[in-house]
């Protein structure tokens, strides 16, 4: 997986590429994210991300209670489907908690 990030003001913008199946590249995503703390808007973009496993699903609900935690605003970008598929379910199962 690689990123590009871009600072835009008060906006960050994290490009990712590739997947997020493997426990490094999900702890990479969450080190990206963390890092942006003078950040007010974060927006992952994921439409170069074809596949996302557990490992990733994982940090994703990580990151968007820690985003909570410090007043920033938090976006996922233009998921593929099958990235979409799996977001969907994991906030089924959130919402079943």
């Amino acid at each position: 997986m690689r990123f590009h990030i871009e600072n835009i003001g008060e906006m960050t913008i994290i490009e990712c590429d590739g997947g997020v199946v493997k426990s490094n590249a999900a702890f990479r995503l969450r080190d990206a994210v963390t890092s942006q703390r003078d950040a007010r808007i974060i927006v992952i973009d994921l439409s170069e991300v074809r596949a996302i496993e557990g490992g990733g699903l994982g940090i994703l609900a990580f990151l968007s209670r820690w985003v909570q935690d410090h007043a920033i605003q938090f976006k996922l970008f233009n998921p593929t489907k099958s990235v979409r598929d799996r977001l969907e379910g994991l906030n089924t199962l959130l919402g079943r908690l």
